[in-house]
């Protein structure tokens, strides 16, 4: 559960969690921070498991900003979409990987280091969406289909093509991500100017956001290093695959 923010005067406490369930409605739940010492934590500890209110102030009296309903349903779209596009990743290479190898063995080990990357942004997101109970995407069946069908359909078109298609996923990914990078900045650049600072998990995902987005944007380059824009046609497949990827992105953050 994600924490907004904690006072900077209390930095010498750990913020605990903020809950922001797409799918429950209940009252909005706000910051809360425990002490730094387990032993000293205790008792509040035993308060929080017991129907403590929503609302509650810590220690030193003060209460926390809570995340808003456009923060909430900023990181509900965003995650669930971020989930859906490693899943895309994945099946992407899975299904180019057989056809490629085949015919350019020397790419075996870049094509399973870029598919351990994908799994390993997948199963960050996976658990994201469990632990906060966010709805996947119901396109879940028919994104399995379509990124099957094009790491497939790539693949057979050789390694030209293949790369084109990462060059051009690759490309809008990055740009999502830095988006959602920009957005948490601008959470955190606010915070600050109330003397607040973001809290513990908004902190975590901000900092994966950015490893997940240089990673992507790795692969990219691995792409045109093996002669992404030799692909032919190359501008008809990579503008119909970055059109693809930014229609399923706005879909899957509705749905």
């Amino acid at each position: 559960m994600f924490s907004l923010s904690c006072r900077t005067a209390a930095r010498s406490l750990r913020p605990s969690h903020f809950s922001f369930a797409s799918e429950v409605a209940a009252a909005p739940a706000v910051v809360r921070c425990a002490a730094t010492k387990r032993a000293a934590s205790t008792a509040a500890a035993a308060q929080i498991n017991n129907d403590t209110p929503p609302e509650y102030h810590t220690p030193s009296g003060e209460q926390r900003t809570p995340l808003s309903a456009e923060q909430k349903a900023f990181l509900d779209g965003a995650l669930r979409v971020n989930q859906a596009g490693e899943l895309a990743a994945v099946l992407i290479y899975l299904s180019q990987t057989p056809p490629i190898v085949r015919s350019h063995p020397h790419l075996r080990p870049l094509m399973k280091h870029m598919l351990d990357q994908e799994k390993g942004h997948f199963d960050t997101f996976n658990h994201l969406l469990a632990k906060h109970r966010i709805r996947p995407t119901i396109m879940y069946p028919a994104w399995t289909v379509a990124s099957t069908v094009l790491g497939w359909g790539t693949g057979i078109l050789g390694r030209e093509a293949a790369m084109a298609c990462t060059e051009a996923v690759e490309t809008e990914i990055g740009q999502h991500y830095n988006e959602q990078v920009a957005e948490l900045l601008e959470w955190e650049r606010r915070l600050q100017a109330k003397g607040e600072e973001l809290g513990p998990e908004l902190s975590e995902l901000l900092k994966n956001l950015r490893r997940i987005r240089d990673e992507e944007l790795e692969h990219l380059d691995h792409a045109v290093e093996n002669d992404a824009k030799e692909a032919r046609p190359y501008e008809l497949l990579t503008n119909v695959i970055r059109g693809g990827c930014r229609a399923a992105i706005w879909l899957t953050e509705k749905v």
